[in-house]
């Protein structure tokens, strides 16, 4: 699972919906692994508007990436390093093994081999 994933999704809990604490889904007992790409710039320029910073900042801490800005660059203001920064952040960062947890209710969505799985029992649908 790479980590720009986490920034798109939510507790799927029902009960969670309305609550702001559902996201970000926080990393525990994570698997890192790195897989080097080639840089793409264009891509982090573009998806960078569509980043929720507050909750990047949250995942980057958890998993030990302290190198995030405090405040979203925009245009000229993301140099090479803090793009260099974000690509392997987001894009060569995979959590392998793990679990994803709700701040709201506490369930847990577990990460096996790179894939999460958000199905739900029944009873919290």
């Amino acid at each position: 699972m790479k980590v720009v994933t986490a920034n798109f999704i939510s507790c799927a809990v029902k009960s969670c919906k309305i609550s702001p604490s559902a996201f970000p889904l926080h990393f525990q007992d994570a698997e890192l692994e790195q897989q080097e790409l080639d840089l793409q710039p264009e891509f982090i320029r573009n998806i960078l508007p569509r980043i929720d910073w507050d909750a990047l900042r949250v995942t980057a801490s958890e998993l030990g990436f302290p190198t995030i800005p405090e405040t979203k660059p925009e245009g000229d203001a993301l140099d090479e390093q803090t793009l260099k920064d974000l690509h392997t952040l987001l894009l060569e960062t995979h959590v392998v093994e793990g679990k994803l947890v709700c701040g709201s209710c506490g369930h847990e969505y577990k990460i096996k081999e790179g894939i999460a799985n958000f199905l739900l029992p029944s009873h919290l649908v």
